[in-house]
């Protein structure tokens, strides 16, 4: 008889579901290597969502009892088989499952409070395995049993926890809010099991209160936070709950140095502890084959103390944590006398510590994340080279140069769920209409007419459509644009520009839409549908950044047909290729310095072949269309770099 029936029966998963009010919540494989008395750890939830212990306790005991009869019927049908064929099957009897325990999670101690080590986890109980003897085997096959394909990360699958302080759909002011949204469900859909730690800005409707508060020391004086709850596309989203957060929705990083620093040091500790004592899906995280990904200066003192006040005390020595570069524009630094609030040791001190010809001595926090990770990732190929160089590194280049081993680049991807032109939600009314790669002539005609009739442009299929979407800053390039509008109203095209930041490059967009309402719009402010809705009209997206160690506006365009105009720098180079009319090849315009002439020089060919060249033209727009543009290849590149950090002490 085929040896693993018995176990197969035992180790069934149990139907109920741990993380209520979530309907159909079922903690992944990952997570059930507990015993049965954390799977009943419980929380008190809000908003009428509570969690009744002894019904839950008397279903688990019911189920426990079921299985225990579905072994008996087994068990004797087994006996009856081996009467019949004439078998020698020795079935020891089944040893009883213990009922789960009662517990109730209250207020407790941070981890990294607790004198003792980290508790070892109890090796799971071994199911009794029916031993044939020397006869033939009998196939029973189970088919009430589900058909899983293993996962995509094979023995690779790992508890990964994203931090940031910013996270789409709640919370969002550039490219990070993005990938803090879409990379975690990437790296879900390859079978990891994916927890989301950001602040909680406001009232979420879609976040639920667990009921668990922790107290720890920030800045030496004791903080109490709370944790809300959210699951969604199977990744749990916890929100930390503070007073210090609440109400900077639109102002994340605003404040005083020191109220900044305050919260990132907040947020740090809470995400720490928050693997310990969340259940989510009914069982914390914990240290065992987890890794953090921290994202920017405002994490980066999540691997510092994770070194500091955890693994140099012999806790969460499972634990790793990976440092993600988006822009070394933003490190945290201040004078050094600050260090002293972060609750750190000498030696650690010593690591915040930098001095530059420009900015003097000071303290520096990205600095001790980049020495404490044990691994660093920068957003793109390109941008992990330029942060290596004095130009690109803003005074971290040395440092990043003797920690190249452990820096590796990688390009982001796109969420095609919310970017997508033949299902996009802001395509479906007003004129527009989706599209795809067969109709995108037909299609971008279309949303072209509706966003003229919207801002009040002359509706004209023909005239060519730039588009400029992005934040007011001289990094993009906006002056660039001013310099040369001028020349683009004389190519007679229309210009739509949207975008916030500063107020001078405000007042330039005002000033160009004044100066020509019959070609350009300068709309101030931003709105994610009007961001769609440009994307899917435009022929030509303007991209002229100084720097950009990803960028995220130009894989949009190539998604959705429009073709990028862009400076040869970080991740633009890296995902835009040339064009070359005589081989057929590129995806885009591309220049080599950020100047105005050579932005001209870049739209102006464009532009030609936009009028002369339709047929080029269009395959520009379809060979942009057909990339891979999604996370799924990232998030595979990803855990390449999660699984090194693994494998290092």
């Amino acid at each position: 008889v085929e040896s693993g029936v018995i176990s197969m029966l035992i180790n069934k998963p149990l139907t109920t579901s741990f993380n209520l009010p979530v309907k159909g919540r079922q903690v992944p494989y990952l997570g059930r290597k507990s015993s049965l008395s954390k799977l009943t750890t419980t929380h008190a939830s809000g908003k009428g969502s509570s969690v009744d212990v002894n019904q839950l306790h008397q279903t688990l005991l019911k189920e426990i009892e079921e299985r225990r009869r579905s072994q008996a019927v087994l068990l004797e049908k087994l006996n009856k088989l081996s009467a019949s064929n004439n078998l020698d099957i020795k079935v020891p009897p089944v040893e009883k499952v213990r009922a789960p325990e009662k517990k109730v999670i209250r207020k407790e101690k941070a981890v990294s409070e607790v004198k003792s080590p980290v508790p070892v986890k109890q090796p799971a109980k071994q199911p009794v395995q029916p031993v044939a003897v020397n006869k033939p085997k009998v196939e029973v096959v189970d088919s009430t049993a589900p058909n899983i394909p293993p996962p995509l990360a094979g023995s690779n699958v790992m508890n990964v926890v994203m931090v940031g302080a910013e996270c789409a759909p709640w919370s969002k002011t550039g490219g990070l809010g993005d990938v803090m949204g879409a990379l975690p469900k990437a790296l879900q859909r390859r079978g990891h099991r994916v927890m989301v730690i950001a602040p909680r800005y406001a009232n979420y409707p879609d976040a639920w209160e667990t009921g668990i508060r922790l107290r720890f020391s920030v800045f030496g004086s004791e903080q109490e936070v709370g944790f809300f709850h959210a699951y969604l596309d199977g990744v749990d989203y916890l929100f930390v709950d503070h007073s210090s957060f609440m109400g900077r929705q639109a102002n994340i990083y605003g404040g005083e140095r020191l109220e900044i620093l305050f919260r990132c040091a907040l947020l740090c500790k809470a995400s720490l502890e928050a693997v310990w004592h969340v259940p989510c899906g009914g069982v914390p995280y914990g240290d065992a084959n987890t890794c953090f990904i921290a994202n920017d200066w405002h994490t980066a003192l999540l691997p510092v103390y994770l070194q500091a006040h955890y693994r140099d005390y012999g806790k969460m020595n499972y634990s790793r944590c990976v440092l993600v570069l988006h822009n070394l524009a933003h490190q945290g630094r201040g004078p050094f006398v600050e260090s002293r609030n972060l609750e750190l040791s000498e030696n650690y001190c010593e690591q915040l510590r930098l001095y530059d010809p420009i900015g003097g001595e000071h303290m520096n926090v990205l600095k001790a994340g980049i020495m404490n990770a044990h691994r660093l990732i920068a957003v793109s190929r390109g941008y992990a080279w330029e942060c290596q160089t004095q130009e690109g590194g803003w005074g971290l280049h040395d440092l990043l140069r003797t920690n190249n081993w452990k820096l590796q680049g990688i390009v982001n991807g796109i969420d095609t769920q919310e970017w997508n032109p033949m299902t996009d939600e802001f395509l479906k009314t007003d004129g527009y209409c989706n599209y795809g790669s067969s109709n995108v002539e037909a299609g971008k005609r279309a949303c072209k007419l509706a966003l003229q009739r919207e801002l009040g442009l002359p509706e004209d299929p023909d005239v060519p459509l730039l588009g400029f979407v992005g934040r007011l800053d001289y990094q993009k390039g906006v002056d660039l644009i001013r310099d040369v509008y001028d020349w683009l109203m004389g190519e007679r095209v229309q210009l739509v520009l949207l975008g916030s930041g500063r107020k001078d490059l405000e007042d330039s967009l005002r000033e160009m839409e004044s100066r020509n309402k019959n070609q350009c719009r300068g709309w101030v402010g931003f709105s994610i549908k009007v961001a769609h809705r440009i994307t899917a009209a435009a022929d030509i997206l303007l991209m002229p950044s100084r720097f950009e160690p990803c960028g995220l506006n130009q894989l949009y365009a190539m998604a959705y047909g429009t073709v990028p105009v862009v400076h040869a720098v970080g991740g633009l180079k890296d995902t835009v290729q040339p064009f070359n009319g005589q081989q057929g090849t590129g995806t885009g315009w591309v220049f080599d310095r950020a100047e105005a002439n050579k932005l001209r020089e870049a739209t102006g060919g464009a532009l030609y072949t936009l009028r002369n060249a339709k047929g080029s033209f269009v395959d520009v727009q379809r060979r942009g269309m057909a990339q891979d543009l999604t996370w799924d290849h990232a998030a595979k590149l990803y855990e390449e770099v999660l699984v090194a950090a693994k494998y290092q002490w």
